[in-house]
């Protein structure tokens, strides 16, 4: 059985980490989890980035539904009442964790999700570079190709000449950069 790894939005927006972390998904290194308030916060976030980035946003959230049709959870009526956290607009991530069976909530607000409260809903914490980290140190092959890919795919959509540890840095990967570069 994979570890449930639900994906906080902080970690889906940033285009290279999303597309890392949900590549060493698509490798077999866990299960993909997340929210349509998740998902929402990602389009939201994504305006940003310009007029086509919502839209571009909500393409991407259409193929991941796609490719992930159970991945979707829905946080139980009433759960979210007796949670909390520090941010309580976090408290629905949480929610939709226990209501996914979810592992680990992966994210980078590590403030946001203290450890004591997680462990007595019976879960952990992750940061992305740590836990891809972590899955390439103990198996590189199934890391190393989907590094490889995002690398490409950032060479052929930017037209720059991006070295891997120079792209893993700015998409706030360091450790993996490192690893890999």
């Amino acid at each position: 059985m994979t570890v449930r790894v639900l994906i906080d939005a902080c970690v889906l927006y940033p285009t290279v980490m999303r597309e890392i972390v949900v590549g060493a998904a698509r490798a077999g290194a866990f299960t993909p989890l997340w929210s349509a308030r998740i998902l929402e916060e990602w389009a939201r976030a994504a305006i940003k980035i310009g007029p086509t980035g919502e839209a571009q946003a909500r393409a991407e959230i259409a193929l991941l539904r796609a490719a992930w049709p159970k991945a979707e959870v829905t946080p139980t009526p009433g759960l979210e009442r007796r949670l909390y956290l520090p941010d309580e607009n976090d408290i629905h991530v949480l929610a939709s964790a226990i209501s996914g069976n979810a592992d680990i909530i992966m994210t980078l607000n590590a403030k946001d999700f203290p450890r004591g409260a997680l462990a007595e809903e019976g879960l952990s914490r992750v940061d992305p570079d740590s836990y891809l980290h972590g899955i390439w140190s103990a198996q590189p092959a199934m890391i190393e190709p989907v590094a490889q890919a995002v690398l490409d795919q950032a060479r052929r959509l930017s037209g720059q000449a991006w070295e891997m540890r120079a792209l893993l840095k700015k998409a706030r990967l360091p450790r993996l950069a490192k690893a890999l570069g």
